[in-house]
């Protein structure tokens, strides 16, 4: 495997618009069992976990990336098959991974279907941040509903932006919301939608950061909050806090000294100026929610409620 590099075939498998990260990392390891001279069952499983942790030790945050690796190595561990060789079971495997996949990229639509029937007409909905189904679940809504759109900006990646201006080019009323302005907006909406980049044990939710205090607005207001999450970001992980997230590290939140600059005349003063750029690397990039501020979780395995969707991870990796 020495000539494989999955970290560069998994970065070129994001490019494609319409594979999430879990996906692409699926596609990777897919590669990789491709290019693969494993002879047995355990060599292969073992590339395939090494492969798994060089995208884990690269990538900034790698939540949503571990939970489509541990799902496609429990499926090739626990894969049955009646192969007459090792290579003929590597080409099945190899097979199903790219099926998966195929069949992966249709579950947006069953969600947005699921999401649908909760969706009045003259809905007013607050969203964060940006997610593919949750873009399909609005555009199948404004299809046949009216429908109005709070976008909650989403810094320090402020993707928020790039949801709403996909809203307006199709004609879907929406207003870009300051994150420090959701509490004034909360008494306007219906309800919160928000995508993930996992759901947990716990049946609590991983998301754009900012997630977890919408979630406890909408609580404190009354207002719904669901969540919108494919099974295969369903991930085995118990967060007890912010904390305890893979993608936490000690330099985040952590208080920046002022670095000393020499002016002309020798004399050293302290540089004050604060950038955009260093905000973002000091904030976190995603947050934990609690399972009890989630009101339902649409998968495309049905709705769930956060205790159901602990009870179907369960099942999930049981074998």
């Amino acid at each position: 495997m020495s000539n494989f590099e999955i970290f560069e075939t998994y970065q070129r498998l994001l490019k494609n618009e319409e594979l999430s990260t879990p996906l692409a990392a699926i596609l990777a390891l897919t590669e990789m069992i491709e290019q693969s001279h494993a002879g047995t069952m355990f060599e292969l499983v073992k590339e395939l976990k090494d492969g798994a942790e060089e995208l884990n030790l690269k990538s900034s945050n790698p939540i949503s990336l571990n939970a489509g690796c541990e799902l496609f190595i429990e499926f090739i561990t626990l894969f049955p098959h009646s192969s007459a060789s090792f290579s003929e079971l590597k080409t099945e495997l190899v097979r199903q991974g790219h099926q998966y996949v195929a069949e992966a990229l249709t579950y947006r639509k069953k969600i947005a279907e699921l999401a649908f029937d909760f969706i009045k007409d003259d809905s007013v909905i607050l969203t964060h941040s940006y997610s593919r189904v949750v873009m399909q679940t609005l555009l199948m809504a404004h299809k046949r509903k009216r429908i109005s759109v709070f976008v909650v900006e989403g810094r320090p990646r402020a993707l928020g932006i790039k949801t709403a201006e996909k809203l307006r080019a199709v004609g879907i009323p929406c207003s870009v919301v300051l994150d420090s302005a959701v509490a004034y907006a909360i008494e306007k909406i219906d309800f919160v939608l928000v995508g993930s980049e996992a759901v947990v044990e716990s049946g609590g939710l991983i998301n754009a950061v900012g997630s977890n205090q919408i979630a406890i607005i909408a609580k404190a207001a009354n207002k719904p909050f669901y969540a919108l999450a494919e099974s295969y970001k369903f991930h085995r992980l118990f967060p007890l806090s912010q904390y305890d997230l893979p993608s936490h590290n000690p330099q985040i939140l952590s208080f920046m000294q002022p670095r000393p600059q020499t002016q002309t005349d020798g004399e050293t003063i302290a540089e004050h100026q604060i950038t955009q750029e260093q905000i973002a690397q000091n904030n976190p990039d995603v947050d934990y929610t609690r399972p009890d501020l989630i009101s339902l979780v649409f998968s495309d395995v049905g709705s769930l409620t956060p205790e159901g969707v602990s009870q179907y991870l369960v099942g999930m990796f049981a074998g």
